[in-house]
């Protein structure tokens, strides 16, 4: 028994130092997990849609936001559902907990995520979007496929660049199995969870989302892929039509998710407890969702029932507005979800509206509106999820049109440099940004945060007392033995730093205090500044060093400006090298 624990742990120590070593067993591990995340993904939508078929009583086959219509007794499963929500957060102390999605994960901790927080999100998620709220399960699908990835890249070992890829690989894989697209679910890999476009990354994540796929389909999995024909070829001129729609979509973008954090607000002030605040949306949804299911759930059903047929703009433009509403209730009230799909079908509504309104405006028509919704559809997911190729591969997946594509394209980047430009965020890095967070994306910067000034410092054991005499000051440090000296005062606080050839001036009174000659009494650094912090104060205090000081004064040590522009230097380096898998 003992030698067959000793050849386990040997075979295990073995593989992992190959996984280290090999590019190609890294892709491996990373099939694998992409098979994982596709079975995850079709296990999670086929919940929540049994779930819904359950408390709505649809027919085999029937989408919830495709019924005609829905009995108000019905309906009621709304409220009970953010009554549902409300006692699993309970049960699973959600409300106490810090939980970490991929986005962050890969942002600020190096890809590791927790598999207990990742299954409280994911049994929010499909709470939510089983009881009808008007939320995605898109963040249920990326939260299990980034944990797997992060779990098994904990256990082997794996270096900080290579864990990262690992965790955009299974998102990755998760999308690209719920919507069929291999090539969008890679792209939202690079784009949106590894931040970045990388050699290092391109085969594991394809593998990935190639396997997410080929497994989804296996288990028989409908992927919310849009089967749709192009009916007019595309024109050069309509590229700028399309800009404009790209245009219109930041704009409508930044509003949605501006929406979101108000009424969020909004619900803090009212007279009920945070944690109820779900009720009160699922009571607020029931009118909406009367009016017209198209607005319950993500809207798969909608989005294909709306361009399957000629719909008259009055009530595209009612659907639109009643959507966007149930999408600011549910999430600003407390659903969990994100808008992915939401702001796809959105935008196809929003494309079809901006086609007749210019045919509308011209006398005839512009653009074919089908083409636009398609394009739209892309141009606002981009507004509010980011990654302009990851839609135009969905829409090119879609079609099969590459002149389509090449306009989705036009409209995803003004979209996109609209929304950086004067808004900034994403939907998950607004979120992260209203908690105090200042990521703008998942590229890396966790280990910028790791730099802290009281990790960098050379500790000082006893500084010198300002009050002792500068005689008594050469004494103690004759010229070359250091260059500077930190000084404390009579209560142990930070007095400041001497430079030891200062001291032995001739202008220097020997009998006066050695604090008399003291520099940078008021310029300190927290122990827990981060690298770029640091920087930014020896630039605004001139300084060559500057002590380390804690809030009441007590000095720890001192950190010289030459170490820190080294140390970022090596580390940027570093980053660098792992980015394109030369580490």
């Amino acid at each position: 028994m003992t030698l067959n624990i000793a050849a386990i742990r040997s075979a295990t120590s073995w593989l992992r130092r190959r996984l280290r070593a090999s590019e190609a067993v890294l892709i491996l591990l990373a099939v694998a997990i992409g098979g994982g995340a596709g079975l995850l993904s079709v296990a999670q939508g086929a919940i929540a849609r049994t779930i819904q078929h359950l408390l709505f009583g649809l027919p085999i086959g029937q989408r919830l936001s495709a019924t005609p219509a829905i009995p108000v007794l019905v309906l009621v499963a709304l409220p009970v559902g953010g009554l549902a929500l409300v006692l699993f957060s309970w049960a699973t102390k959600a409300r106490n907990r810090h939980m970490v999605d991929a986005v962050e994960a890969n942002a600020l901790h190096g890809g590791r995520m927790s598999w207990s927080d990742s299954i409280v999100i994911s049994g929010q998620t499909i709470i939510s979007n089983g009881f009808g709220a008007s939320v995605g399960l898109e963040a249920a699908y990326a939260q299990l496929g980034g944990v797997i990835a992060s779990i098994a890249g904990g256990w082997f070992r794996l270096r900080r660049g290579d864990l990262r890829i690992l965790v955009g690989a299974g998102t990755g894989a998760a999308i690209a199995g719920a919507f069929g697209a291999p090539l969008a679910g890679a792209f939202y890999a690079f784009e949106i969870v590894i931040g970045a476009y990388t050699p290092a990354a391109i085969a594991p994540v394809a593998a990935a989302s190639l396997s997410g796929v080929l497994v989804a389909q296996a288990f028989g999995a409908e992927p919310y892929l849009v089967d749709a024909m192009v009916s007019e070829q595309v024109q050069t001129h309509h590229y700028l039509i399309y800009a404009g729609l790209g245009a219109v979509a930041a704009g409508v973008g930044i509003l949605l998710m501006r929406a979101v954090a108000d009424v969020e607000a909004l619900t803090r002030r009212l007279p009920i407890r945070t944690t109820w605040r779900p009720v009160v949306g699922g009571a607020l949804l029931v009118p909406l969702a009367w009016l017209t299911p198209q607005v319950l759930s993500a809207g798969h059903g909608a989005l294909h029932l709306d361009l399957a047929f000629a719909v008259p703009l009055t009530f595209l433009a009612a659907i639109f507005i009643i959507k966007c509403a149930a999408s600011v209730v549910s999430l600003g009230f407390g659903f969990r979800g994100g808008l992915f799909f939401a702001s796809l079908f959105l935008g196809s509504l929003l494309g079809q509206l901006y086609a007749g309104g210019l045919a509308w405006i011209a006398g005839q028509p512009l653009v074919d509106p089908q083409n636009a919704a398609l394009v739209g559809m892309a141009a606002l997911a981009v507004a509010v999820v980011g990654g302009p190729m990851t839609m135009a591969m969905l829409v090119l997946e879609a079609t099969h049109d590459f002149s389509l594509a090449g306009a989705t394209i036009a409209a995803a980047l003004v979209s996109s440099t609209i929304v950086r430009e004067t808004f900034g965020y994403s939907f998950s890095t607004w979120r992260l940004h209203l908690r105090g967070e200042t990521i703008k994306s998942a590229r890396d910067i966790g280990w910028v945060r790791t730099l802290t000034a009281g990790q960098m410092m050379r500790r000082v054991e006893r500084a010198t007392p300002a009050a002792i005499s500068v005689t008594e000051f050469r004494r103690l440090f004759p010229l070359g033995s250091t260059s500077r000296i930190v000084l404390v005062d009579g209560a142990e606080h930070y007095a400041g730093i001497v430079q030891t050839a200062s001291a032995f001036a001739e202008a220097v009174v020997a009998s006066e205090p050695i604090g008399t000659l003291a520099i940078n009494r008021q310029e300190t650094l927290a122990p827990d500044a981060d690298i770029t912090t640091v920087m930014a104060a020896f630039d605004a205090a001139g300084a060559d060093e500057m002590a380390v000081v804690t809030g009441d004064g007590t000095v720890l040590g001192v950190l010289s400006e030459s170490y820190v522009r080294r140390r970022y230097a090596d580390e940027l380096d570093k980053a660098q090298r792992e980015l394109f898998g030369e580490a």
